[in-house]
């Protein structure tokens, strides 16, 4: 058998492991990362009329000003808080803008960061200490309706005592930036860490919103682990020929 043809055998059975592996260390450890299931529905403010299963959303003086939005509900009939209905800026009240629902479908949250803001949080277990874990996230800036002017918008994520933020994005008037997907490593320092996303958002009193769906939390493999792997199955390959006494020469 010509190398060529042990290679077409060996390198797509080299592949097919290696995402064996990653997949098997690839499961989510985001409880509810869609915001999907929730005690009283969507269209509602987080933790003051409906909590988001697995997740608190917390202000040391009041309610944080956060908002679970079903999909089409945002720029329609809107969401209901403490200081009544909450629309954002779209295509079903008068803002040609673009807003939609996140690449994964289903709910999402908005967050008002200058307006009593507050971190969506939750604890994160079955960590191993010193690994690195990936934090995923699709995340977009968009404003209420009824104010008028430009705004920035970004998120702060926290993974025990690290952080790390997204780029701060430019939103224009009565605007959408449509959705972004973010990623950021992390260390655990301990079996169980906090994720917390606290929304930022200028300038106050316009309000700028900021949106947050598809939250995974991931372990990120070895790279020494997958080489290992892959060299392996490479000498395995090539022990086969050397058992046939074939040539390898092409």
């Amino acid at each position: 058998m010509s190398w060529k043809k042990t290679a077409a055998i060996v390198i797509p059975a080299l592949a097919l492991t290696l995402g064996a592996a990653g997949g098997a260390q690839a499961a989510n450890l985001v409880v509810n990362g869609d915001f999907e299931t929730t005690t009283n529905g969507p269209n509602l403010q987080f933790d003051s009329f409906t909590v988001a299963t697995g997740w608190t959303s917390t202000n040391a003086d009041h309610n944080a000003y956060n908002f679970i939005y079903s999909p089409g509900a945002a720029d329609t009939t809107g969401a209901n808080g403490d200081s009544g209905n909450v629309q954002l800026w779209g295509p079903g009240n008068g803002s040609n803008n673009g807003l939609t629902t996140s690449p994964t479908g289903g709910n999402f949250v908005a967050a008002d960061g200058p307006y009593h803001g507050g971190a969506i949080s939750q604890t994160i277990n079955g960590l191993t200490i010193g690994d690195t874990y990936a934090v995923g996230f699709w995340w977009a800036g968009a404003q209420q309706k009824g104010f008028t002017g430009a705004t920035q918008e970004m998120w702060t994520v926290s993974f025990g005592s690290q952080s790390q933020s997204t780029a701060l994005v430019d939103n224009l008037n009565h605007g959408f930036t449509g959705w972004m997907y973010e990623s950021f490593n992390f260390t655990a320092n301990n079996t169980s860490e906090v994720l917390s996303f606290l929304a930022y958002g200028t300038p106050t009193g316009v309000p700028p919103f900021t949106l947050l769906d598809g939250v995974t939390v991931n372990a990120v493999p070895e790279p020494s682990a997958l080489l290992l792997m892959g060299g392996g199955m490479l000498g395995l390959g090539v022990a086969g020929l050397r058992r046939r006494g074939k040539s390898t020469t092409v």
